[in-house]
């Protein structure tokens, strides 16, 4: 055999096995990253999907929702959040949860991912929507690439929330937009609903608010009425009147702008009457702006523990408001035009029976007062005369209740200040020996909008008269009621056997504080110089600006 060159030994059994060696790790190596490469294929066929998910979700809740489940099925996480920031972006606001309880609180801002928790940031445009937090791998502990998967997911729900939260938006203003349609629809209907109470419900449903009132400033201008309320305990909020300086209405009458709170119960020191029918927690009152002056609030607010009111929300209802105040202009204007046209209606009645039933009365009168001056050749003079001053006194009284009676025409609402009067008057006529002469001058009428005024004085009449029928023996009470020189009286008299010890009554010592609250007095004594039989004149006064 010839020699070759170079070569010394023949090839040994090591040598022949070496390639085989390298071929082995390299086809295990190619392998493993082949499998490397599926699975990443199955990842990211998972993140589209995932995806796929959120795009084709419209509902807000639902988008949250989705992300939630779709963060807990891409990293294998056996527990995930996604904790929604308030607008200041330190505490949690909503938490939507999947999977185990976290035993641990979850922190705002998180630490760092790694280990077996991942905190990554869900952003909505330029501002910080909330976090996903993700936790306890069923691999025994997060990677890289979960942490890169999660990562993206987030992106993605930024971008899906924002579109979700933009169409929940436009949902709820074409919403609105129909409310404000239907209480324009009612404003121009002369019956059916009232529109503040169609605008109070409304809002309440279209805010998600647990309370929505009307509120007006009272005729003393310090104090706020609830003219209408939607709600929890409604029935108790209508009609409540507060202070207007601690109140969150009166701070956005004053300062004519919305007022925002989370807590309106520790914000702004309401009322005690209505943080006893309502504890609220997120709250918001906006003006209502006539043509030429505020005319009060719509007030909206949620229970303690709800999630706060915010701009879209606010911006939303202060257009809504606009109706509200368009309702009480129509409302007020309304109230007008029948107050003038029931004077009007009672001045041309009045100057029909002046030219022609009081002139003959008068006429008559003064007939038999010429007579009563006379002296007659027959005996009994003095019975004769009083029998005819008598008569005089009647006609007198028969002049000033057709008065009264011409006017009472002219009345025909039930919520009428004569017609209230009426009816307490009518109500002690049971337990008098007679029903009551009442007398209510026309200008009393003109208190219809002091509600808290005219319910004092029915609170006078049903005392005066309660009294009168407990303690006089009466066999008859006239009430009269008038305005003179910017100042309201209320005076009933009987002829009964008098009252005695009147200042330690109860019931007349409330008549007097409330006649001294409005810087007036009351004031009671005899009717007439009779021993026997002296009679009581009550007279309650107030002052009216």
């Amino acid at each position: 055999m010839a020699e070759v060159e170079g070569r010394t030994d023949p090839p040994g059994r090591d040598d022949l096995d070496a390639p085989r060696l390298s071929l082995d790790g390299l086809l295990r190596q190619l392998v493993s990253r082949a499998e490397d490469v599926i699975a990443g294929q199955g990842r990211l066929r998972a993140l589209l999907a995932a995806t796929d998910s959120l795009l084709s979700a419209a509902d807000f809740a639902v988008v949250l929702r989705r992300v939630v489940e779709a963060a807990c099925s891409l990293v294998s996480a056996r527990y995930c959040a996604l904790g929604v920031l308030t607008p200041s972006e330190d505490s949690i606001d909503q938490l939507i949860t999947s999977g185990t309880p976290e035993p641990r609180p979850l922190a705002v801002p998180p630490g760092p991912s790694g280990g077996d928790e991942l905190n990554i940031p869900v952003r909505v445009r330029d501002r910080l929507f909330g976090y996903l937090y993700l936790r306890e791998s069923e691999a025994g502990a997060f990677t890289t690439d979960d942490e890169e998967l999660a990562t993206a997911l987030a992106a993605t729900a930024g971008v899906v929330i924002d579109n979700a939260r933009l169409f929940e938006q436009a949902r709820r203003r074409q919403t609105w937009l129909e409310a404000s349609a239907l209480v324009t629809r009612q404003l121009l209907s002369a019956g059916g609903e009232d529109p503040l109470a169609l605008i109070a419900r409304e809002a309440r449903a279209l805010g998600h608010a647990d309370v929505s009132a009307v509120v007006r400033p009272a005729p003393d201008g310090e104090r706020l009425v609830v003219e209408v309320a939607s709600g929890r305990q409604e029935d108790h909020l209508i009609g409540l009147s507060f202070d207007a300086e601690t109140s969150l209405s009166g701070r956005a009458l004053a300062e004519d702008h919305a007022v925002l709170v989370l807590d309106a119960s520790s914000t702004v020191p309401m009322s005690g009457a209505i943080a006893a029918v309502n504890p609220m927690g997120p709250a918001m009152a906006i003006p209502l702006r006539g043509t030429s002056a505020l005319l009060g609030t719509l007030f909206l607010a949620r229970s303690r523990g709800r999630r706060p009111f915010d701009d879209n929300d606010l911006e939303m209802a202060s257009a809504f408001a606009n109706h509200a105040a368009v309702a009480l202009e129509l409302a007020d204007a309304r109230a007008d035009q029948q107050r003038m046209a029931v004077l009007e209606d009672r001045d041309r009645i009045a100057q029909t029976l002046h030219d022609q039933v009081i002139q003959r009365l008068f006429a008559a009168g003064l007939s038999v007062q010429g007579i009563a001056g006379s002296t007659p050749e027959y005996e009994d003079v003095e019975g004769h005369q009083e029998r005819l001053r008598r008569v005089v006194g009647d006609i007198d009284d028969t002049i000033r209740q057709i008065r009264t009676s011409v006017f009472e025409l002219g009345s025909s609402s039930a919520g009428s200040v004569r017609s209230r009067l009426l009816a307490v008057a009518a109500d002690a006529g049971g337990v008098l020996t007679a029903p009551p002469t009442v007398v209510v001058d026309e200008s009393v009428e003109l208190l219809a909008g002091s509600e808290d005024l005219v319910s004092d004085v029915v609170a006078v009449l049903r005392e005066g008269l309660t009294n009168v029928a407990r303690h006089a023996s009466a066999t008859g009470v006239k009430v009269e009621t008038r305005i003179v020189d910017r100042s309201l009286y209320v005076e009933i008299t009987d002829d009964g056997v008098g009252m005695g010890g009147t200042d330690r009554r109860s019931g007349l010592a409330n008549l007097r504080s409330r006649a001294e609250a409005r810087g007036g007095g009351l004031m009671i004594e005899p009717a007439s110089a009779t021993r026997d039989r002296p009679g009581t004149r009550l007279v309650w006064s107030v002052r009216l600006g």
